[in-house]
């Protein structure tokens, strides 16, 4: 009895020192990383962070004192792990099988070939000079580069998240970002699949990529970090260095501006400069493998909650309004798309239930921490059918050969969630509204003005995208040729480019 006694007194003691130690730490959400952040993703108890502050009313005396040094939570730590391989899987193996299986069998392995080395390609040449461009201090369309090389980044290293005192380790957030940068060129090849040269898609990659994505990415995600934001004068300071758009006011929760509507207009102006297929209308060019196809939309979808609940960047509420959005506009979106296409058509088909469930993901990115379940609803309903017309309606009017769809789902399905994020992030129809750092409390909601700052984001994308592109491409195609011969063509570039066929007799 006296020994019970002993143990339930100590067992009391230990108790009371927890309890007293998880009441000093900080609550763990999400912000960017400071000089290193991503845009737009809420803070405590799914407050968003905004992608340019309110505002700012005065600060509480508690702000102006001195922040305490940030803090690294094991769980954040381990979810960035998780979040960051489930991208890696969206590109190798998931976007590979996608593509690999909706073009023609003696195409298959080049397009594989073509997403692999991409996505390698310019997963190195992000650690050499692209994060350093995207993520660090410059000036409103670049950043600096201080971290060339990684130059400076150790192991104890911290990025800041959305929430102030919160941090990651640095190596986490830089690999995390890297599979966004390395992912989002590979999308393009979708356009050109089945006619492009090996050599000159790799030229373009990495001239687009250091003069499209990179940019793109500094304009929207880069800001000062949550803890920057002291007081209304310092907000002004901080705000002043962040990214263009940021200072606009875009918010982008996981990149429908940076990822999507970028890649999509890459795609559309690859698709008119390098022409069409040989046989393009005249010619059946079915899916070769649905299954395979089958496989790889599964993939994304599951490798997606990476993409969009990973940018939260800590594992908090705020990840898990993410991880429910985004389930649920994806669900929305395959069903309107299937029930479009099944009273368009007269039967429902496989291909367009996946293609409704990337219309949804597509979708629901730049607004899946901002949103409630319900607005997720309704912009997963409308993405399934308005991207239903952008491959089948807008893609006839504009006379383009976008082999795998691009722009009809990444490019439309982009805008539409881009706009849409402006609307229903309003804690009015149930998001999370913007929040003021200043204040620490969601600020004041204009869906009118928030919906500006939407069309600046979409508008500066498609416009930069678009010059930068035609720039690349021209670019490749007079030192290399952008396009193989019409014999190579017709033989098909698994056995033309690669030297190697998929299947054998």
């Amino acid at each position: 009895m006296t020994m019970l006694k002993h143990c339930l007194v100590a067992l009391s003691l230990c108790g009371a020192l927890m309890s007293t130690v998880h009441a000093e730490e900080p609550a763990a959400t999400a912000a960017p990383p400071a000089a290193t952040a991503t845009v737009a993703a809420p803070t405590a108890d799914a407050a968003p962070a905004p992608a340019a502050p309110v505002a700012a009313t005065a600060a509480p005396a508690a702000a102006q004192a001195t922040p305490a040094a940030p803090t690294v939570n094991k769980g954040d730590s381990a979810w960035m792990i998780v979040a960051t391989l489930l991208v890696i899987m969206m590109a190798v193996p998931a976007l590979p099988l996608f593509y690999g299986g909706m073009v023609r069998s003696k195409n298959m392995l080049s397009v594989m070939m073509q997403v692999l080395l991409t996505f390698a390609l310019l997963g190195v040449l992000w650690c050499i000079y692209g994060y350093s461009l995207a993520f660090t201090e410059g000036n409103a369309f670049f950043g600096s580069f201080d971290k060339l090389f990684l130059k400076g980044v150790t192991p104890d290293s911290l990025a800041a998240t959305f929430s102030k005192g919160v941090a990651v380790p640095e190596y986490l957030y830089i690999a995390f970002q890297m599979t966004f940068a390395a992912i989002t060129p590979a999308l393009i090849i979708g356009a050109l699949a089945e006619r492009v040269k090996f050599s000159a898609m790799l030229l373009f990659m990495v001239l687009w990529f250091t003069f499209s994505y990179l940019p793109l990415a500094h304009m929207v995600w880069y800001w000062a970090g949550p803890d920057a934001y002291t007081s209304a004068d310092a907000a002004d300071k901080a705000t002043a260095t962040a990214g263009f758009l940021f200072q606009k006011g875009a918010i982008d929760f996981a990149g429908g501006t940076v990822v999507h509507i970028n890649a999509a207009m890459a795609g559309l102006v690859g698709a008119f400069l390098i022409g069409r297929r040989k046989g393009f209308g005249k010619e059946p060019m079915p899916p070769h493998n649905m299954p395979m196809t089958m496989i790889g939309a599964s993939l994304l979808w599951v490798g997606w909650f990476g993409f969009n609940v990973g940018s939260n960047l800590e594992a908090s509420g705020t990840a898990g309004l993410a991880f429910i959005t985004t389930f649920l506009a994806t669900c929305a979106a395959t069903v309107s798309w299937t029930l479009v296409e099944w009273l368009a058509k007269g039967k429902p088909s496989l291909l367009g239930a996946a293609s409704g469930a990337i219309a949804g993901l597509v979708a629901i990115t730049p607004a899946c921490g901002f949103v409630g379940p319900m607005g997720a609803l309704v912009m997963g309903l409308l993405a399934g059918v308005v991207c239903y017309w952008g491959v089948n309606g807008l893609k006839r009017m504009l006379g383009v050969d976008d082999s795998l769809d691009v722009f009809g789902v990444h490019g439309v399905g982009g805008i539409l969630g881009a706009l849409l994020t402006g609307v229903f992030a309003s804690p009015a129809l149930g998001g999370t509204g913007v929040y003021d750092y200043v204040a620490n409390a969601v600020g004041t909601y204009s869906i009118g003005t928030q919906l500006i700052s939407q069309l600046w984001g979409v508008g500066v994308a498609v416009v930069w995208s678009g010059v930068a592109s035609f720039i690349a491409f021209k670019v490749a195609d007079l030192l290399l040729g952008l396009r193989v011969s019409e014999e190579e063509e017709r033989e098909g570039l698994d056995i033309s480019s690669h030297g190697e066929q998929a299947y054998h007799p």
